[in-house]
């Protein structure tokens, strides 16, 4: 198996089952039945103590939920000491019915309504992200009639696109998150954050975009955003007890998430040291040429701790040959799930690594392709791959790297039951979420 796509325990066997934590694939299918996701708990924690120690700790490293939560995985990130990132009011439920420390989440949103904003204050997070001029008069407000000073990050977009699919680079100036740094916004929200009565800034946060491999947008990013600390301590300085007061009272950089994995055997994994040490040196570097202490900064991942920790293992339902030019076919694997477990592929053109989980293939190599179930022809998991021509129904397929952004993502297009999640470690596997029903889906009709 790939170790750069697959989870780091898992193996092909001598009989050709591939297991993970030692618990085999096609038993997994068998009491669970497929599409199942298969999560490696072992795994997981691992790239959660990686991140922390590159980046000096694990009150650094604040782990995206958007990614995929729930009340488990919340547990394993209290449990590693790192931090929580929610971005909806449905997030933060999770995570504090799991019962992580509200002084350990971090609030992002650019659509946070009041009683979202109400509920993080009563709560007791450890800060909300500014997002727009209104949110920011919304917060003071709310935390002022609660008798509460929120701690705060004003979100600044600072102009830089890092190398990625244009539907998720997040910086850029004509997008829906934060304050523009170029327009003079993000100047203007530190200063009104800074007269709030009900909040207390502490720091800027910005994010530079999705699967990004190297430091270089980072940097550049940590630059501009470091710029306009420099001339707020200049501006504002002598309103709030001198420059270098107001420096040591801004003293975080949250430079977000973004930290790209392999998908596919070809791909090479991030180097999350060697961006970690290039990331901090530069944005030292950068804090000195705007005459501002190195602030402490916080990163955001999510799809780099747990996208590479989960497979998803399908069953082949159906086969079938296409004749997609003179004398040429394509074979065609319909597998139970598709575009409602993982949207990835029709969103961004994700590909994904597909291996047979169940035994060793004997076949010869065609050209094929694995498609799902759903009634629609953009239903495609894999374009292009070579598949032998043995695979055949009953076969099971799974596709790795399926942690982040799959079912964080799924639906229920064509009334599909989206699939349980089991967990795996030690040679043990336990359910953590179960598979839904057509009752449940039929449960929120009123009749």
């Amino acid at each position: 198996m790939p170790a750069n796509v697959w989870p780091t325990n898992a193996r092909r066997q001598e009989d050709g089952v591939v297991t993970v934590a030692g618990v085999p694939l096609p038993e997994i299918v068998e009491e669970y039945g497929a599409p199942v996701v298969v999560v490696d708990e072992a795994d997981f924690r691992l790239r959660a103590r990686q991140l922390a120690r590159a980046f000096g700790g694990p009150d650094h490293v604040h782990y995206a939920a958007k990614a995929f939560l729930t009340r488990q995985i919340a547990r394993w990130v209290d449990e590693e000491g790192l931090s929580l990132d929610v971005a909806s009011a449905g997030e933060l439920a999770i995570a504090l019915a799991s019962g992580f420390p509200a002084a350990r989440i971090t609030v992002h949103g650019n659509n946070k309504t009041r009683g979202f904003l109400e509920e993080c204050v009563r709560a007791g997070v450890g800060h909300v992200v500014l997002d727009s001029p209104g949110e920011l008069h919304m917060l003071d407000d709310v935390a002022r009639g609660a008798g509460a000073v929120q701690s705060v990050l004003v979100r600044v977009t600072p102009g830089v696109e890092a190398h990625t699919h244009e539907f998720i680079a997040t910086s850029h100036e004509d997008q829906k998150f934060g304050f523009s740094l170029a327009s003079g916004a993000a100047f203007g929200a530190v200063r009104d954050a800074l007269a709030a009565e009900g909040l207390h800034l502490d720091g800027l946060h910005c994010h530079v975009g999705s699967q990004v491999f190297d430091a270089e947008g980072f940097s550049l990013a940590a630059q501009r955003v470091l710029g306009l600390l420099g001339r707020v301590v200049d501006e504002l300085g002598p309103e709030y007890g001198g420059r270098e007061a107001l420096a040591e009272e801004l003293s975080l950089l949250d430079l977000g998430g973004g930290f790209g994995i392999a998908y596919t055997a070809e791909e090479d994994p991030l180097d999350v040291a060697g961006v970690a040490r290039d990331m901090l040196s530069q944005v030292a570097a950068h804090a000195e040429a705007s005459g501002v202490p190195a602030p402490k900064v916080m990163v955001e991942p999510g799809r780099a701790i747990v996208g590479p920790s989960a497979v998803t293992v399908y069953e082949v339902g159906t086969v079938k040959d296409v004749p997609i030019d003179e004398g040429i076919t394509r074979r065609y694997l319909a597998v139970s799930g598709g575009m409602s477990d993982n949207i990835r592929p029709m969103l961004y053109d994700a590909n994904y690594d597909a291996r047979l989980v169940n035994r060793f293939a004997e076949g010869e190599a065609v050209a094929g392709r694995v498609v799902g179930s759903h009634c629609e022809s953009g239903d495609i998991l894999v374009h292009d791959l070579m598949v032998p021509d043995d695979v055949g129904v009953g076969d099971l397929v799974a596709l790795a790297a399926t942690g982040a952004y799959c079912l964080a993502m799924s639906s229920n297009y064509n009334a599909a039951c989206r699939p349980p999640v089991v967990v795996v470690d030690g040679g043990e596997a336990r359910l953590m979420v179960r598979r839904e029903t057509v009752d449940d889906l039929m449960a929120r009709e009123v009749l």
